[in-house]
């Protein structure tokens, strides 16, 4: 077991969910990462990348954090980050994100940041970005057009944001990263 993964255990951390499952072998339970169960020994325990693989050694799903049964909130999660992924072009607000999902809009950032880390607008401006990144190194379109396409209205903002998360204007990500 790597210590980041025993640190996921501890901190109870929902990210890790879905990439690896810990069964503790005194008890002949396996849970997710994010269970809320007491902390095991780091000595009892093992990780599994599935939970086949974790019944294949004797162990029995957690009661508490049902590791075989998908988490309602994953799905509110997956359905939110495929909603930002595929309209992050569009003017969305928070308010606009948990009304496509029928939720309220505190419940979409609480669930959002406990299973990814991160807010959805932090989780929106990421994306953006990548795209702007993408498309200043591939093209010599102006910047005013790719700030346009990846959702920014306004370039001075845009250029404010790119500089304040890649410590680069965007005109220098391009100087250094552009076509050649």
């Amino acid at each position: 077991m790597q210590d980041q993964q025993w640190q996921m255990i501890v901190e109870c951390d929902a990210t890790a969910d879905g990439q690896f499952y810990y069964g503790v072998l005194t008890t002949g339970i396996f849970c997710r990462p994010s269970c809320k169960s007491r902390t095991p020994k780091r000595e009892n325990v093992r990780i599994f990348q599935t939970p086949d693989e974790a019944r294949q050694h004797g162990l029995r799903a957690c009661k508490r954090c049902r590791p075989e049964e998908a988490a309602p909130q994953n799905e509110l999660v997956r359905a939110a980050q495929h909603l930002l992924e595929s309209r992050y072009a569009a003017p969305l607000s928070l308010q606009s994100i948990a009304d496509r999902l029928h939720i309220s809009p505190y419940h979409l950032q609480r669930t959002f940041k406990k299973a990814t880390g991160r807010t959805p607008a932090a989780a929106l401006t990421a994306i953006r970005l990548d795209k702007a990144r993408e498309l200043l190194a591939a093209t010599e379109r102006p910047l005013s057009d790719i700030a346009l396409e990846v959702g920014y209205q306004n370039l001075s903002h845009f250029s404010y944001v790119f500089h304040k998360e890649t410590g680069l204007t965007p005109t220098d990500y391009r100087r250094r990263n552009g076509i050649e």
